[in-house]
Order: C-alpha cells, then structure tokens, then sequence
C-alpha cells in the first residue's frame, strides 16, 4: 500500500531538514534523492510502502545523538532502521520523517573470550557476531532465519529468537548491555559485562521494544563456548496433528533438544526442491530435532527421542551420518522463507501458542485455510511454541491483501486464545498494531504507552507502530 506523495510544504521543509543534517554528518551520511531513498521506503513486509523524507547514516554514537537532537528540537519523526529484515512493518518509514540507518555502524569493538561476551556496534549482522568468534570456539546463540543479512539492532528491537533458541533462549538471554540514544541526543548505557547489573532492569525494557524507545548504536552481547558435537534427525509424519502431538510428547517428557522445527506438506517440498536436504516428500509433516553434547549425549538423547517419536508412528525417519548432511538439513530450513517465495506472495505471522495447543490450533488453521480459500505453509519453532504460518496468496490480485491480512488476524487471535501471545520475536510493527487490543486491555495499553512517554515525550520515535492509532491519540490528549 503505498503512501501520498508529499506536499509542496513537506518538501520545503524538507529542504530546511537535510540542509540542517549535512551541517552536523558527513556528506556521504545524508541521503535525500528520491530515487536513493526509495531503497528505504519499506522493509520485508513490502505490502506497506512510505518514502521517508530523508536518510541518514551515522558511523558512531556520537553521530547518532547529534543527529537526534536537531531531528528532536526541529520536531522530526525518526524511524530507527537495522537491515530492513522486519516481517512486521517495523521500520516503515513516515513522510515527514527521516530513516535511521545503523548500516554503518558495523564494527565489532570488543571480544573479551574469558568473559565470554563480545561488544559489537548495532549495525553489526547477527551472524558476524558468531565469525568473530568462532575460530576460538566460541558462537552467538540467537540465530534467526535472515542471521546472515539482520542486524543487531533489529535483534535487540524485536527480541529476535531462531531456531536453537528452545535450549538458549532469545535475544534478551545473550543481551548484556546496550548504549542506548534517547530521541532528545542523550546517551544512556544500560547493563555492561557484569552478568547482574544494578538498579532498575531497562536493559528489559528496551529489549523488545521495537524502536520506540531510543537508538541502540552498541551491544555487549554473551557468546557461548561450542558444543563438543551436533546432530539433527529428520521425521516425516502422516499429519499436522500428528507431528505436533510428538512435540508435545517430547517436551512433556523433559528431553530438551537444542532445535525442534516444524515444516508442513508445502514447506517440506519448496524447501527440499531448493536444497536437495532428502526432506520426505511423502510425509505431510516433518520434525527436525537437533541435539548436542558429546557422543554419547547425543546417542542417549536421540534415542529417547526416537522412542517417543516411535509412538506416532512417523513414515519417514533419518538421522543425519555426516556434517555435510547436517548443513544440508539446516540449508533447507534457514532458507524457507526464500523457497516458499519461488512459488508464491505470502505474509509470514508468528504468533506463539503453548505447546500442548499446537495440536489443536494446526488442526484449525486448517479449517480457516479451507474456509478462506489460501493455502497455508507451516514453517515454525515448534518446542516453543512460536508459530510462523505462511499464508500464500497473488499480491496482483484486487482484494487479496485485506483477505489474507483478515486470515492472519484469525490465527493470531486464535494463539492468544489458546493462551499465547500476538509476536514471539517479530513485533508488533504496523502488522499487528490493530491486534493489540486482542491480547491486552486498555489499561495494559496505557501502561505501556506511559514508559514511551518517559523515553520519548513528543512520540517523534518510530511513530505509528505497536499501539493502535486511536489508542495513541487518546492517551495523548489525557496526557496534554
């Protein structure tokens, strides 16, 4: 959906803007043509679509919060931008505002291995973290499907997670620190290299909050010591149901792999079509389980898990004999979203249910897809929970947009139903903005929307994300 084009006012004060920038960044940090800025215009939820008045790409913090402050005191919305991977509209820009990239900022500061932490500026890929590291044996955990093009920032924003997160947890449980720039050109550092810092937990507040509430230009991030050995084992199954039940079954039973994904019948056959991983293509549904340790670990956890899947009757089973084959299950999965996009438009969700629902919800989901008419690719995190539901659709067909964005919006009131959550790590954005109130009551709202007046009084900071709009005006005019 595309934005207005600008008025003759807003490219005067354009002019007046940019004019201001260059005088505090580098000529090469300020981008203001037309035809450059369009790059910006969106992010990977490219259904929504805004040129920003300008962008601008600072090198160092320093940068960052002069530039902030002539944005703050002249009264411009800042729309803080990490590698412009969000799934959820969370660097949409504005028309009268200016993107922020942290592109630039992508120098690793610190690698302290006694310690085991790693300071990193915010424009940093989530996967550099790990090629720091890894020639000493070290490894980042957080390991999101775009780690290879995301950044940190956006990372820290959305609280990003991956597939190893059932055994290490999301961003929040590597993040350390951050120095934080508020919209006003304050610099704030938040948490450090101690494991427990003093004082109110902030570092939690801004984890998670997709941008709202300052600039994150540096992170201390922990980095784990890599594991003796690996070894994923592939399951085909008959059904949905029937694949989600044996997740249950293995949670339920305190076995915890380092992985357990999920892939439907469609997800299964674009992605074994793109890595040739020797995915079922018979089966309906398919689990890949990884665990980790030393040999014998692994042997004793695989069995267990065998024994369990056993009990569901799987059509296909494989363990993987060699690194090779491991890297080619896991091709096949990290590159999901990039197969299922050879085949059609889709919208990815990841609403986050209790595994125990998962059985019921698959089932439901689809009923909708019948129900709706759009075929449905089930790509997830299953031992937590975090579902990613691809619905596919032709973006070039008239109406289909608020179809499949009506569809979306049944399963995620589905999750929070069930007794889960609207986003497991890729926000809120503008996706779920008009969902919010699904999942929290007003007075949970305001709350919220209290801490983002703490942070940023004038709400010049990604405006129009998160929080219904109406919501946002009337908290505004309670609080004038």
């Amino acid at each position: 959906m595309d934005m207005p084009e600008p008025s003759a006012r807003l490219m005067a004060r354009k002019d007046r803007i940019v004019a201001g920038l260059r005088t505090i960044l580098p000529a090469d940090a300020v981008i203001d043509d037309p035809i450059e800025t369009r790059a910006y215009e969106c992010d990977a939820l490219t259904a929504y679509r805004c040129p920003p008045l300008a962008v601008i790409l600072p090198r160092s913090t320093d940068e960052v919060a002069a530039a902030l402050r002539f944005l703050h005191d002249e009264g411009v919305p800042v729309v803080p931008r990490g590698s412009g991977t969000s799934l959820a509209g969370g660097a949409l820009p504005v028309a009268d505002g200016v993107v922020l990239s942290v592109a630039r900022l992508n120098q690793v500061l610190e690698i302290d291995l006694p310690n085991r932490l790693v300071r990193v500026q915010s424009g940093v890929t989530n996967l550099s973290v790990t090629g720091a590291v890894e020639g000493e044996g070290f490894f980042y955990a957080p390991d999101p499907s775009s780690q290879l093009a995301c950044a940190i920032a956006g990372n820290v924003a959305m609280n990003s997670g991956g597939a190893h997160c059932l055994k290490y947890g999301v961003t929040t449980n590597n993040l350390m620190g951050v120095t934080l720039v508020t919209m006003s050109g304050q610099v704030i550092t938040l948490g450090g290299p101690a494991l427990d810092a003093p004082g109110l937990d902030l570092l939690g507040v801004v984890c998670g909050s997709e941008g709202m509430l300052g600039v994150v230009t540096e992170a201390t991030l922990r980095v784990l010591a890599r594991p003796e050995g690996a070894r994923p084992i592939l399951f085909g199954f008959e059904s949905s149901e029937v694949a989600g039940a044996c997740v249950a079954d293995i949670i339920r039973e305190g076995v915890i792999p380092v992985a357990l994904e999920f892939m439907d019948g469609p997800a299964i056959r674009a992605c074994e079509a793109f890595a040739r991983a020797g995915y079922p293509l018979n089966a309906t549904a398919l689990l890949i389980v990884e665990v980790e340790g030393s040999a014998a670990e692994i042997d004793d956890q695989l069995a267990r898990i065998k024994a369990i899947a056993a009990r569901h009757n799987p059509i296909a089973q494989r363990e993987s004999a060699s690194e090779a084959e491991s890297k080619a299950i896991w091709l096949g999965r990290k590159s999901a979203f990039g197969a299922m996009g050879q085949i059609a438009d889709y919208i990815c969700l990841d609403g986050t249910i209790p595994i125990g629902a998962l059985p019921e919800v698959l089932r439901r989901i689809g009923e909708m897809s019948a129900r709706y008419g759009l075929d449905v690719a089930n790509i997830f995190h299953a031992g937590d929970g975090n579902m990613h539901p691809l619905i596919l659709f032709d973006a070039n067909a008239p109406g289909s947009l608020e179809k499949v964005e009506a569809f979306g919006a049944e399963i995620l009131t589905l999750c929070v139903e069930v007794g889960g959550c609207l986003s497991g790590e890729h926000g809120v954005g503008v996706e779920k903005r008009d969902l919010m109130g699904v999942q929290f009551t007003p007075a949970d709202m305001a709350a919220q929307m209290a801490v983002k007046d703490v942070f940023d009084p004038a709400w010049l900071l990604n405006p129009g994300k998160v929080f219904p709009l109406d919501a946002v005006a009337a908290h505004r005019r309670a609080a004038a």
